[in-house]
Formats: structure tokens, sequence, C-alpha cells
């Protein structure tokens, strides 16, 4: 049997519900089953997602792999170890793929016919409630994906989220893959070693993801701590200095209620504490009236909040944001 085009590497852990969702929208793609994988590799899952693999029908049509937990990073380079086809695509455990998924990530790399690596949107899917911080981040995406499809600005190692994402195994390979010690943001890391081997980064909004969100208020808030202490380390140690200019002057840009907060809270965890509950108030407040713009203001105040706390406090100094 020839080696499939592409593999589909699926890192999972206790998502049982929502991996049977993707496992079978890979199932129903609108390509030939013999031009593509599927690698799922649970990361120490305990929710019966082990006993549900081993049920799958034992014709190689999906590929299981178990390790124990080592994170999504781990996860995920297993997965690129385990694989066979030249493109590798990455879909996360809570992503559905629309029928014609693959297709159009082969169809992208066709177009550009050099090292790319393809981007997908990640959209919400009709069937969900989402939690208003989770929607109120999915709107900031849908805005980053208008803004590319009508080419105001191109895709960037920033863009690349592999929920939904594709690139040759070989250049994987070439940069060591996914960095283990990164539970966050991992994607993006990686990203910006491929960037540095010339690989062009394209988005295409016609490969669809279905995703399926779900986090807590208290892990959203630690999501978006975790971006800004990332973005503070691959700016001093990952050699992109750009990027520590790059987060001063996109500071400098937001509205002036939330660089006064900011600067106002960068050192002082208490008030930090109490502006994130009333703020928080103000949200739930908001979405009781249904006033749309207020609540997406106060979650988009909150998270700038910890991003901006987490970058500062990687750095170990406020002027690094204030000057």
């Amino acid at each position: 049997m020839s080696k499939p085009l592409v593999s589909v590497v699926v890192p999972t852990f206790n998502r049982l519900a929502r991996l049977q969702r993707v496992i079978s929208a890979l199932e129903q793609q609108d390509i030939p089953r013999n031009q593509f994988e599927v690698v799922v590799v649970s990361d120490g899952s305990s929710d019966g997602t082990h006993e549900y693999l081993a049920g799958l029908p034992a014709n190689g049509a999906v590929h299981v792999v178990i390790q124990t937990n080592q994170g999504p990073a781990a996860a995920r380079n297993k997965g690129i170890a385990e694989a066979s086809g030249q493109l590798v695509l990455f879909v996360d455990d809570d992503v559905v793929a629309a029928p014609n998924l693959i297709a159009e990530h082969l169809r992208a790399h066709e177009r550009v016919g050099r090292d790319a690596a393809v981007i997908g949107p990640l959209l919400t899917p009709p069937d969900i409630h989402l939690s208003p911080w989770v929607d109120w981040e999915q709107q900031m995406l849908v805005k980053q994906y208008d803004a590319m499809s009508l080419g105001l600005w191109k895709p960037t190692a920033r863009q690349f989220y592999t929920g939904n994402a594709s690139i040759r195994r070989e250049l994987l390979l070439a940069v060591g893959g996914f960095n283990p010690s990164f539970r966050r943001a991992e994607d993006v890391e990686l990203a910006y070693r491929l960037a540095a081997r010339g690989v062009e980064f394209v988005f295409t909004m016609s490969a669809v993801g279905l995703h399926y969100a779900d986090r807590s208020y208290q892990s959203w808030l630690e999501a978006a701590k975790a971006y800004g202490r990332n973005d503070a380390i691959f700016g001093r140690d990952g050699g992109q200095q750009w990027l520590l200019t790059t987060v001063r002057s996109e500071f400098g840009s937001r509205k002036w209620p939330v660089r006064l907060v900011v600067s106002a809270c960068l050192d002082k965890p208490r008030l930090a504490v109490a502006f994130r509950g009333a703020v928080r108030g103000v949200a739930s407040s908001a979405s009781a009236m249904k006033l749309k713009k207020a609540e997406a203001a106060s979650y988009s105040a909150l998270f700038n909040l910890e991003y901006y706390r987490g970058f500062v406090g990687e750095m170990g100094r406020a002027d690094c944001l204030l000057g």
C-alpha cells in the first residue's frame, strides 16, 4: 500500500465525546481515503478514550498511539514521528473538520508551490453555546480571519495555531518539532523557527474547522497570562527581539482606559484582583442586559490585563512596556 499524501495528527487528552466527533468528521472527508491517514495520540487520557480507540476498526484507518501525559507539544511530536505522509495536518481534539478540510489544505499547498505553513480558520459551530469569555476570543479570531482574507495584512508565525494547520513533515523534522517545555503557545514558538528557515505562512478561509471550544473562566485568564509570559520569552530568549518592540507598540495602541488600568495594576496584585472582580461583574451585568459591546469591552480589558501582567512579570520590569 502506497504512503498517504497527508497525515492528520490529533493529540488528545480526556475529551472523549469531542474526539468521537472529530474522528467521525475525518472519516467523511471528500478525498479518497487512501490519500490520508489519521494519527491519534492519547496523552495519558483516563476518561475511556483508550477503550474507545481500541474498539475502532482494525483496518489501519486510524493509527492509535498511547503515551503517558507529557503535554500537547510532546503528543504532537509523537504524532509527527509516527506519521507517514509527506504533509502533516494538525487538528485539535475539539475541532470538527468540514468535509473539504483536507482537500483545501492540499490545494493551498499546490497553489503556493513552495515551503509553506497553511492555516485554516477555527470557527464557532452553530450548535454550541459558548461561555462569554470564549465567545469574545472567537470573535477576535474572526476579525483576524476577515483581515487576512481581505488582504489587509498577511499571516505570520503569530497566527500559526495547530488546531487547523498543515506543513511538510520534512520541515517539522528539520527544526526539531515542538518544544515540550512550552505548555501554551508551543505552536507559535515552532512557527518562529519555521519562519527563520524561510517558510511562508498562508491563510485559506475555505479549510474550515468548527471549534467546540470549552474553557473555564479561570483557565481563560491563566491562558492570557501565559501568552504574555511566552511572548516575553520568545522575544528575550528566542531570537525574536522584534516581538518585544511589537508588544510595546501594541500596548500603546490600546484604548486609554485599558492602558490606564493595566499601568495601575502591573505591580499591584491586590489591585489587579479587585479590578478583575469588578470588571467580571460588569461583564455579567452586560450579558444579562444583552449589551454586547459592553460585554466584549469587559472581556477585552480582562484579557489585556492578564496578558500584559504575564509579559511584564516575565521580563521583570514595568519599563519594558511603559517606558
